[in-house]
């Protein structure tokens, strides 16, 4: 959303009334409108009326203050439908609450576009900008945001372009919309008989189909049909990781893999004609690429500094990553009794898992023993109080205000400062619910006057399976190390301190958003934290230290594998969304091209996963910002490593990186939290240091 946060002067107390309202009445998430579905509308409504008086304000060109004040409020306005649709049409069971917040985010998203394309409201940012020097250093940084965002959607070109750019934004936006529709309707599948070729620990993931086949009982008796029972298999990502990883048999994985990476075949031609919207896009605002013109604002600043940082991550990892393939055939030929060995792109995944159980000797429903849900929570728990002396209370939810019986509502709370935050807890499955684990924003936190903060809420959303009762609920720990990702970004929220809205929390730059989910996935994998709460379910026993060493082996095993391809992943974005030849020919060979160069594994004719990678479509360009996370996560640990549970490492944390937002500038943020040698500059944008990175995964000799 490119609308600056921010609150006019004359209206702190009706807002004050009004922010205390929100959070003591009941509807959905504390919002009084939202008591029934129809509430939506009138929320958008109020949202627009309000708005709208604000702009009347800006036009009479009041003083710089004011009118990022204003535009604040506008935002902060907006963003509270904008997010609560989001959230709603991502995890409301009922139908009816999940078309309604369909219907306010279509409106509200056309009254954005209406004010982002507002020259009142940009000449008046423009003027405040000229005007700024009696703001904070986050107040102008917020003018200077706001003007660049106005520009970004083409506001200062001429009547021709900017209709131009309107043309390609809404092309854009419906091939999006295309894209994810298809990988929906056609995520493929393969029909395996007879039936008993599939092991009963895959039975979930499948459901059984019959076939005829006709029979003849002798010469002189009538013919007759046999139905024959197999299964189906749904190659959706999650159906077919699953059997790649616990299939036995070759040709399954062969079949399901395939099937996998050639749907939806749609998505062929919808991306091709996604990567041309974008580029001329990108060529009506005087870039030379999409990838230029979508990682300018981020700390990279330019594809130029993106791609150099690729391929030398790329060049770093090779060695490790042939290592360990060659151990991978290895396997297979012991295992096999094949003298060649050779490992087709199918293998991978088995028998990774296969050597990781062999070696270390894990059974995965032992380690899940430690790891009941409700142990978890207490976890996430033992954290905020270690690191920040807060404490988390479950707060009543008022009629209303929740949208499935199982969610929680908890206060963080400080004995200080008192209460710093609010999160709701959405852990379980069910149908039609978002599939993965996401943070969502309700409220972004905002200085409402000298002695009142407005408080930030946002959900976090799972997909735990299994019985409702967190006690009974058992997490593998690829779940515990998500669990702890998100939470790091729900901390990132809760802890923020910013002025405006607009940089609360998560609303920062790209390629810097991903930093704190990263760090706090270490602690998920560190023992002097698990041992605060994993658990045996039954026998109360502490997890035991070998255990933990081993998982650890297990996940370093293949490190250098795993990064690769996530290098890999960063080098298709970047390349498909570069200076490219118009028209474009085949997208697919420029990928499988990639994969020949950057990593040992083999691309199989025919197949196409990157149809529905939606990543390309949610980070355009923007897929490098994981491994910019990575670096720099591995080297904000190192610094914690020592004594990661203490108020100490927490206080650095909180004051010098987590309560900023995007306030300040994030290098800055980076430097005053581990010291300069966290990054370098490089033509105009900054590299993470990738050495701390280096020497967790033992690359360098």
């Amino acid at each position: 959303m490119s609308i600056i946060r921010a609150v006019h002067l004359k209206k702190w107390n009706a807002l004050t009334l009004t922010i205390r309202r929100i959070f003591t009445s009941s509807g959905l998430y504390g919002f009084p409108h939202l008591k029934s579905p129809q509430g939506f509308q009138a929320f958008a409504d109020e949202a627009i009326l309000r708005s709208g008086e604000l702009v009347g304000y800006i036009k009479t060109m009041p003083s710089a203050v004011e009118i990022v004040q204003a535009m604040d409020e506008i935002s902060d306005t907006v963003c509270s439908v904008v997010d609560s649709a989001e959230l709603c049409r991502h995890t409301h069971p009922n139908r009816e609450f999940v078309e309604e917040a369909n219907k306010a985010s279509m409106k509200m998203n056309e009254y954005l576009h209406y004010l982002n394309t507002n020259h009142d409201l940009y000449d008046a940012v423009k003027k405040a900008e000229q005007e700024c020097h009696m703001l904070s250093e986050e107040g102008q940084r917020g003018l200077r945001n706001l003007r660049v965002d106005f520009e970004r959607g083409g506001i200062h070109l001429c009547r021709e372009k900017l209709d131009r750019v309107n043309t390609q934004n809404i092309e854009i936006s419906q091939l999006c919309r295309e894209y994810n529709e298809n990988i929906v309707m056609d995520a493929g599948y393969v029909d395996i008989y007879p039936s008993s070729r599939i092991p009963k620990n895959l039975h979930y993931f499948v459901k059984p189909v019959y076939r005829s086949e006709s029979i003849t009982k002798d010469l002189s008796g009538p013919n007759g049909t046999l139905k024959e029972k197999g299964f189906r298999i749904k190659t959706d990502p999650h159906t077919l990781a699953s059997v790649l990883q616990f299939s036995s048999d070759d040709e399954i994985r062969k079949m399901v893999y395939i099937r996998g990476n050639s749907v939806p075949h749609a998505n062929v031609n919808v991306l091709k004609r996604l990567i041309s919207a974008r580029h001329k896009l990108a060529q009506i605002m005087g870039c030379k690429s999409y990838a230029e013109f979508a990682v300018k604002p981020n700390m990279a600043s330019s594809p130029k500094v993106v791609m150099p940082f690729l391929l030398e991550m790329s060049n770093m990892v090779r060695a490790k990553a042939k290592e360990e393939l060659e151990l991978i055939k290895k396997f297979k030929r012991e295992r096999c009794g094949q003298s060649d060995g050779d490992l087709r792109p199918w293998d991978e995944a088995y028998y990774m898992t296969m050597m990781k159980s062999s070696t270390y000797k894990l059974d995965s429903s032992v380690v899940a023993s430690y790891f009941s849900l409700s142990n978890c929570l207490e976890g996430l728990k033992v954290l905020v109080q270690s690191l920040f002396g807060a404490t988390f209370h479950n707060m009543p939810l008022a009629t209303g205000e929740s949208w499935d019986p199982q969610v929680l509502k908890l206060s963080l709370h400080h004995p200080e400062e008192g209460d710093l935050g609010y999160l709701y807890l959405d852990l379980y499955s069910r149908k039609g619910k978002y599939p993965g684990c996401a943070h969502f924003a309700i409220k972004g936190g905002r200085r409402i006057s000298q002695s009142e903060y407005q408080l930030p809420v946002v959900a976090l959303v799972c997909n735990f399976s299994g019985s409702r009762n967190p006690s009974s609920v058992r997490l593998n720990h690829s779940e515990v190390e998500t669990l702890f990702h998100e939470f790091g970004h729900a901390l990132h929220s809760l802890l923020s301190r910013t002025d405006y809205q607009h940089f609360s929390g998560t609303r920062v730059v790209l390629d810097f958003a991903e930093i704190p989910s990263n760090l706090f996935e270490y602690y998920a994998w560190d023992y002097r934290v698990l041992r605060t709460f994993a658990r045996h379910h039954s026998t109360g026993e502490e997890i035991p230290q070998k255990l933990v060493e081993a998982m650890r082996g297990a996940r370093d095993m293949f490190a250098a594998t795993d990064l690769q391809r996530q290098i890999y992943y960063a080098l298709v974005d970047q390349t498909l969304f570069g200076e490219q030849t118009f028209p474009l020919e085949d997208v697919s060979s420029v990928v499988a091209e990639l994969k020949r160069k950057h990593t040992y594994w083999e691309h199989v004719d025919g197949t196409h996963w990157e149809t529905r990678f939606s990543h390309l479509l949610n980070y355009g360009a923007g897929y490098y910002s994981y491994l910019y996370a990575k670096c720099f996560a591995a080297t904000i640990w190192k610094m914690c490593e020592e004594d990661p549970l203490s108020l100490m490492t927490g206080h650095a944390l909180r004051t010098k990186f987590l309560q900023h937002g995007g306030a300040r500038e994030p290098s800055d943020l980076l430097n005053d939290l581990a010291g300069d040698g966290i990054y370098r500059h490089c033509d105009g944008g900054i590299i993470p240091d990738i050495s701390s990175l280096c020497d967790e995964m033992k690359l360098l000799k």
